[in-house]
């Protein structure tokens, strides 16, 4: 009897394994890109999601598990470049402190899958709560009676300029060149009187112009805000009409902003950094000419295979 009740055992033993234990979770294959924002809790580019601008009718359920998260009529449109929902199916998605420290991040309750974060507060709609989640962690499942939506076409978004001065513009466009979301950059000159100035005239000091460089950039991948922010951590913007060993009016520190919102933002970050005790003396105008260096000027240390010798990364914020 006792040999019989231990074999039994061990076969049940041996079915219970087989089965994969009890309540272990099925988790789906997923691929390289799909693990780093799930597993590894990345974040996909804005506007470039599946489910961004989708509006079928159905639930949207976990990637990784297939637990359901979200139904359809929870979804609008926030504008923000990810699928938004103000409000999950009851127990499905778990909420905890970023790594950031300052967001909240949200995830699947049954498997963990990193979905993305919920924000309060922003009155979008009248739950007043946004989950801003990757579409590469969802799955769609429409409704049985539910016609097919087709996800609408997205327009590429339209590239943006930022006109910066500061100090000599062969070291300020070498850093630009490398920042994320940078089309292309061109160094010129900016805030004079003269016409179609050259570059020794600029340097006699008689024009008015400041050294500048006007930077190309895809605003669905870097904001204005991330290009002003750099341009004051690549320079010394308390320094009076020099840059390091560069004397003249021509090396001033400037933001020469193309419309209100990009002056509020200059003024901003200046306010931020005069409050962490930085005398800042960069000027604040509105842009008008921008006039293009001599090519031999056209991203010069990456020509000449040099580094800057006056211009180096601080970071302020």
């Amino acid at each position: 009897m006792l040999l019989q009740r231990t074999a039994l055992l061990a076969l049940l033993l041996v079915a219970f394994c087989a089965c994969g234990g009890a309540g272990e979770i099925k988790m789906n294959p997923l691929t390289p890109q799909e693990e780093r924002v799930i597993v590894h809790k990345g974040t996909e580019a804005p506007f470039t999601g599946e489910y961004y601008s989708f509006h079928g009718k159905g639930t949207y359920v976990c990637k990784r598990c297939d637990a359901p998260l979200y139904r359809s009529d929870a979804k609008f449109d926030s504008g923000c470049g990810w699928p938004s929902f103000d409000d999950e199916i009851p127990g499905a998605v778990k909420r905890s402190l970023d790594a950031d420290g300052s967001r909240t991040e949200i995830t699947c309750a049954k498997c963990g899958a990193h979905l993305g974060h919920v924000f309060l507060g922003e009155g979008l709609t009248l739950k007043n709560t946004r989950h801003c989640v990757n579409s590469i962690s969802l799955k769609f499942v429409p409704d049985p009676a539910a016609p097919v939506a087709a996800a609408v076409p997205q327009v590429p978004p339209v590239p943006q300029t930022a006109i910066f001065a500061g100090g000599c513009f062969w070291g300020v466009e070498y850093y630009f060149q490398k920042a994320k979301g940078v089309i292309s950059t061109q160094v010129g000159y900016i805030g004079g009187h003269t016409q179609n100035p050259t570059y020794k005239q600029v340097c006699s000091g008689t024009t008015g112009h400041a050294e500048a460089i006007r930077v190309t950039y895809d605003p669905s991948q870097v904001s204005y805000e991330d290009m002003a922010k750099l341009f004051f951590e690549i320079h010394d913007p308390t320094q009076v009409n020099r840059q390091g060993p560069d004397v003249g009016l021509q090396y001033r520190s400037a933001v020469f902003y193309q419309n209100e919102a990009e002056k509020a933002t200059a003024e901003k970050l200046i306010g931020i950094l005069r409050a962490k005790g930085l005398n800042v003396v960069t000027e604040v105008t509105p842009a008008g000419v921008f006039w293009p260096a001599e090519d031999y000027h056209q991203q010069y240390y990456e020509k000449e295979g040099q580094s800057p010798y006056c211009h180096v990364y601080t970071r302020r914020f």
